[in-house]
């Protein structure tokens, strides 16, 4: 889940990280006063969780309170990659002298967070990660222990930010830090911190993103959740606890658990299959979960076959499998893989009710291309 720019700078703003002066409108006619009570000269930007507003104009500079109004009836009537503009912060105009990047985020293959910082402030976190890796500077951090003064100290001289700043600094990081963890997010990016010519520092840009499985700890957070970012089907889904992912294939996957859906999305993809979506239920299989789940998934017309892989113990998989077959649309090809507590059952229970089951994520696979190439071919007949 990805918060919007004014909401990431009001957490920001509550663990002592300076941001600039703004407000938040959706109505155009507002600006006006907001840009005199900010002395005329301000920045209008776009509040929509993706990145590219400035590319795409949803970020604009206003001279005085009238270019504002004017500007900001024209940002709040974008779109910027298919959303909607509804709302624009309306901020003080910055002056800057420097300005770095700044992030924590969480670094799947090293299974920890990273500190990563550049004196190449502006650049997105796709360049940070990619190409632009000699400018960055990475320091792994002990999620138990934290990050130490002399990492941040570390980073600041590798940036070559003068000494009279390591304070300010070192107080700014910490406290990004404590935002990562109080409220669970997976990155805490400030792009750019700029210092102005007061010798102060100032997030101009900031963006959070949230771990949707650690969201039920955060009620107050949920509240943010931009829906516009959503499709109907994820906002159905998280209304009863499910996860949703929709994707650009053809096979539905209906999983308890991200790390088995990664796993069998690798699978799927080297062998050519491209999944339509994916259904996480959690760990728990509970008979209105899969209900949820499976009227859900059946209601997206691209799907050509359901792909099912689920582990539970109590329920056991047999009274897993009985309910699969009770709810189970047969117009729609399924196949399925069960495992835990009287899986034998349960998958014999799914054969004996004519649907296609695989011991191994390779033959479940290959059952799938199968039915795939038959679909194919009887709507090529058709």
């Amino acid at each position: 889940m990805r918060l919007q720019e004014y909401q990431s700078k009001q957490i920001l703003a509550g663990y002592g990280i300076p941001v600039p002066v703004g407000f938040v409108t959706n109505v155009a006619s507002d600006v006006k006063q907001i840009a005199e009570d900010l002395d005329g000269q301000v920045v209008i930007k776009a509040q929509v969780a993706v990145s590219g507003r400035g590319k795409a104009g949803g970020i604009r500079l206003a001279k005085n309170p009238k270019e504002a109004q004017e500007l900001a009836a024209m940002v709040l009537g974008m779109n910027i990659t298919g959303l909607p503009v509804r709302k624009v912060l309306v901020e003080q105009l910055v002056r800057i002298t420097d300005q770095v990047y700044l992030a924590i985020i969480l670094d799947r293959n090293l299974q920890q967070p990273v500190l990563l910082a550049s004196s190449e402030g502006g650049i997105n976190l796709e360049e940070i990660t990619g190409y632009m890796t000699e400018s960055v500077i990475r320091i792994p951090v002990d999620p138990l222990l934290g990050i130490h003064d002399y990492q941040i100290r570390e980073v600041a001289a590798s940036i070559d930010m003068p000494r009279e700043y390591w304070r300010s600094f070192i107080k700014i990081v910490q406290g990004m830090w404590m935002a990562y963890n109080d409220c669970d997010a997976t990155t805490v990016e400030i792009n750019p911190l700029v210092l102005t010519p007061e010798k102060e520092f100032l997030t101009l840009d900031a963006k959070i993103l949230l771990d949707d499985n650690a969201l039920y700890r955060h009620l107050d957070l949920i509240e943010k959740r931009d829906m516009d970012v959503e499709t109907e089907l994820e906002r159905e889904a998280h209304k009863y606890g499910l996860s949703y992912l929709s994707l650009e294939g053809d096979i539905a996957c209906l999983v308890n658990g991200a790390g088995m859906a990664m796993l069998i999305l690798d699978e799927l993809k080297q062998n050519g299959g491209h999944p339509a979506c994916f259904m996480d239920i959690g760990e728990i299989v509970s008979p209105d979960k899969l209900s949820i789940a499976l009227k859900l998934l059946l209601s997206d017309k691209t799907t050509k076959v359901l792909y099912i892989h689920l582990f539970s113990w109590e329920p056991s998989c047999n009274e897993v499998a009985q309910f699969l077959v009770n709810k189970l649309d047969s117009s729609l090809p399924v196949v399925a893989r069960l495992s835990g507590k009287d899986s034998f059952e349960g998958m014999k229970y799914l054969r004996d009710a004519q649907i296609i089951t695989a011991s191994t994520l390779n033959e479940a696979t290959q059952n799938i291309l199968s039915i795939l190439k038959k679909v194919e071919y009887d709507e090529h007949l058709n």
